[in-house]
């Protein structure tokens, strides 16, 4: 058997990833993982609680959601890339950024899931899936995609961790939110770089052009 490429495994690895997002839905909406999983994350959330993780957790909620996480901070990244002459790179970073984003607010509606009770933010949203932790999935797995750097594959998976304890630590979601959360993310990132790869891959390998040397100039 011919093995698959690596476009077609992202192509199998999005798919995927959205079907495991709606089947935890399902499963957290008819509340048969709720108790085992997420109850008893919660309450050794709230038992661990200290003001020294007040602070990082409040600039955790800041970078990963609302006007910074979805217009700031992808525009300041498809800039770094069009300064880099990658301009697929930069379109796909916005892209994959919206459709993200939009697909997370189709998901909070479709499923309706309440938050915890022990919230600290004003929040009216639905819970499921995380919108914080898709939008650290996606910029995570889209630069690691982009940049093919094992370096930004480790320091994204901190991220997302991070930014996943940030949101039941606030008890803005339950634990499997954010797990659907990391994993809407992921898909739609995969998805995206699967359809446009061979034009990012052109554009990468694409030679830098020769510096102009001094000696060869005209007077």
């Amino acid at each position: 058997m011919p093995a698959r490429s690596p476009r077609a495994v992202a192509g199998f690895g999005a798919a995927g990833g959205l079907v495991l997002v709606v089947v935890l839905g399902l499963l957290v909406r008819i509340r048969v993982i709720h108790d085992e999983i997420d109850l008893e994350w919660m309450e050794e959330i709230v038992e661990h609680r200290a003001s020294v993780w007040d602070l990082p957790s409040r600039l955790f909620d800041f970078i990963g959601g609302g006007w910074f996480a979805i217009w700031v901070l992808p525009v300041a990244i498809a800039v770094v890339f069009l300064v880099a002459r990658r301009p697929w790179a930069a379109l796909t970073f916005i892209l994959t950024s919206a459709i993200s984003a939009g697909l997370v607010q189709l998901l909070k509606v479709a499923f309706g899931r309440s938050r915890p009770e022990e919230i600290l933010l004003q929040l009216d949203s639905g819970a499921y899936p995380s919108g914080h932790v898709a939008n650290a999935a996606t910029v995570a797995v889209l630069l690691t995609l982009l940049l093919a750097r094992w370096g930004i594959a480790v320091g994204g998976a901190v991220y997302v961790v991070l930014m996943a304890l940030s949101r039941t630590y606030l008890g803005a979601h339950w634990v499997t939110d954010t797990i659907g959360g990391a994993l809407v993310g992921a898909a739609v990132a995969l998805g995206m770089w699967a359809t446009l790869a061979p034009k990012i891959r052109r554009e990468r390998e694409r030679p830098s052009p020769a510096p102009e040397r001094a000696d060869s100039v005209e007077p």
